[in-house]
């Protein structure tokens, strides 16, 4: 399944870890929904950010092998920051997951339903 990364001259370099825009061609498209730091028990949370974020990425994780696919099948990633004092921190746990990996990525802050939840992400992956 192709998948074309594209960051055309005329618009400005991507940061750090992500493509402007990413294009599937003839591929199985994985649509997940918001994800936040609850543990399996669907109960429980972590306070800190750092344990938010981890926690949510190894969810994507296991949504990625449920369907077969894994962290380098994701085409577009968006993060809901409830700060932006945790900007930092977000992108060392993305790079961690990711590694060179590139999809589109889109990180917004704003107030999220629960207070208790520091970050949200949803994402799209392709095989």
């Amino acid at each position: 399944m192709p998948v074309i990364l594209h960051n055309p001259e005329g618009v400005f370099p991507p940061y750090r870890n992500y493509s402007h825009a990413a294009e599937v061609r003839d591929a199985r498209l994985l649509v997940i929904s918001g994800l936040n730091g609850y543990r399996s028990d669907g109960k429980t949370m972590p306070e800190p950010f750092e344990e938010q974020c981890e926690q949510i990425w190894q969810h994507l994780g296991t949504i990625l092998r449920a369907a077969a696919m894994d962290y380098g099948d994701l085409i577009s990633v968006r993060t809901y920051l409830a700060a932006p004092e945790y900007r930092v921190a977000n992108t060392a746990l993305r790079v961690k997951y990711l590694g060179e990996h590139k999809p589109s990525l889109t990180v917004v802050c704003c107030q999220l339903l629960e207070p208790a939840w520091k970050l949200e992400v949803e994402a799209m992956a392709a095989k």
